[in-house]
């Protein structure tokens, strides 16, 4: 498992932009998890767990040191005052203990800053659920790790079975054979990464990109490899087209997380038979939902842009491994098998596409520009976008926490600037779907959950 969760010293470059962008709380990538459980899970035994988790998975003892005047990705170091209980905390619910208290306390908790002097995650069990039950609210960073990367992180503290022996022991001296200084690099270490060839993108090759960043004339003359890196960084970063929803244009810091589930063999069963997969499926719902909330908010819409998160793992990948797609969905009047029809070709044609400037090129180009400057363009960019997707694999059988069952699982994706975030978790035959919305967007969440449980049931009738 700790080979799995690999962590480098360094952040990548990707995850180096995800912290810079925090400057904006906008453009935060803090993602979350409600997990409802049958009953209180032991506390003792939870922080037990975790506090062993946190010498198998050493980012989770580890803060982030930024480095002199930004001349790289920021690095982790030990936490000296590493405290699990700051880390593991326990509340309850006034009652009557309902799911929508529970919620409204998971977005709380989710938009609620990191305190950045600390490692960047928090478990939160919350009892006083209605009857009997209890939650537990899993905050993370995605400088941590992304959410595939969270899943595998989840066994070091869920047992296949209510009474599962206790796993053995860990020496916290020993970390893989891992070793990390406890303090932050000097300055002699951070020039020597930096020109010992550490950054993800060749210095040459750099120096030509930033010139003709700076001057875009000089493409036709330039190198291939710097020319089609430009090419590529001009084609995302010359996307300025506004994104298309007349209702959801306006941006806050409110937010709002509503739940909905489907069933997993039924919905696999169906995008089986209208000839595609369970991605596609979730897509198309979601499409299909988002064009019922226009025509019923009075403004039907044709198209809307969203984005779809796409894992790149591989068993080399360290702990974030992932892509971006953007794409334009159908939204207009359709039947569900035209719409999936529809998507399918999008997809595919997604996939095949090979941008030059991949998520990695574009952090690396990043890192080279003023926080304000990237900050500015990460929100322009933003703003093309109407709706985030994210499909995540779970565990397909029952899972318990400290004795406790998981009941219901669902994740809490970061907005990011757009309207809302709509992310699947597949646990036990279900389907478990957060919606992260923000409300000066989405001032009607009922209606876009509902519109999302209709297009699910619409779907498995296809």
């Amino acid at each position: 498992m700790a080979e799995l969760l690999r962590s480098d010293r360094k952040m990548s470059d990707a995850e180096g932009l995800m912290w810079r962008l925090e400057k904006d709380p906008h453009l935060s990538s803090t993602f979350a998890n409600v997990t409802v459980l049958d009953k209180a899970p032991n506390f003792n035994q939870l922080l037990q767990r975790m506090d062993r988790a946190t010498h198998v998975f050493e980012r989770l003892r580890q803060r982030v040191q930024s480095v002199p005047v930004n001349l790289s990705a920021p690095m982790w170091v030990d936490d000296v005052n590493f405290d699990i209980h700051y880390h593991v905390r326990r509340l309850a619910l006034p009652k009557p203990g309902s799911m929508r208290q529970l919620l409204d306390l998971a977005s709380l908790i989710a938009c609620d800053p990191f305190e950045r002097t600390r490692p960047l995650w928090q478990f939160t069990v919350v009892e006083g659920l209605r009857g009997g039950k209890a939650a537990l609210i899993e905050k993370l960073h995605h400088t941590i790790i992304d959410g595939e990367g969270s899943v595998m992180l989840s066994l070091q503290f869920l047992d296949f079975a209510r009474d599962a022996p206790e796993p053995p022991p860990i020496d916290p001296t020993l970390n893989d054979g891992a070793t990390h200084p406890p303090t932050a690099p000097s300055n002699q270490d951070v020039l020597r990464d930096l020109f010992s060839g550490s950054l993800r993108m060749p210095l040459g090759l750099l120096r030509q990109v930033k010139e003709l960043l700076a001057d875009p004339t000089g493409i036709p003359m330039a190198g291939s490899a710097a020319a089609d890196t430009i090419r590529g960084v001009l084609n995302q970063l010359g996307d300025t087209e506004q994104a298309k929803s007349p209702l959801w244009s306006a941006r806050s810091l409110q937010r709002q997380m509503e739940v909905l589930r489907a069933p997993f063999d039924e919905t696999r069963a169906a995008a089986k038979r209208l000839g595609g997969t369970l991605n596609t499926a979730f897509l198309t719902a979601a499409a299909e939902a988002a064009g019922r909330y226009h025509e019923r908010s009075g403004h039907p819409i044709d198209q809307l842009r969203a984005s779809m998160a796409i894992s790149t793992r591989t068993d080399s990948s360290g702990t974030n491994a992932f892509s971006l797609s953007k794409m334009m969905v159908p939204t207009g009047p359709m039947s569900i098998a035209e719409r999936f029809s529809a998507i399918q070709a999008i997809t595919a044609a997604a996939r095949d596409s090979s941008p030059s400037a991949s998520l990695e090129t574009l952090a690396a180009v990043a890192a080279t520009l003023p926080t304000s400057l990237v900050t500015r363009l990460a929100r322009q960019q933003a703003h093309t976008i109407d709706f985030a997707t994210s499909n995540v694999k779970g565990s397909p059988i029952p899972m318990y926490v400290a004795g406790a069952q998981l009941l219901e699982n669902y994740p809490v994706g970061p907005l990011a600037g757009v309207a809302f975030n709509l992310t699947l978790l597949s646990y036990n035959h279900s389907l478990d779907m957060g919606v992260n919305l923000d409300r000066a967007a989405v001032t009607d969440p009922d209606l876009l959950r509902t519109c999302l449980e209709q297009a699910f049931a619409d779907l498995l009738r296809a």
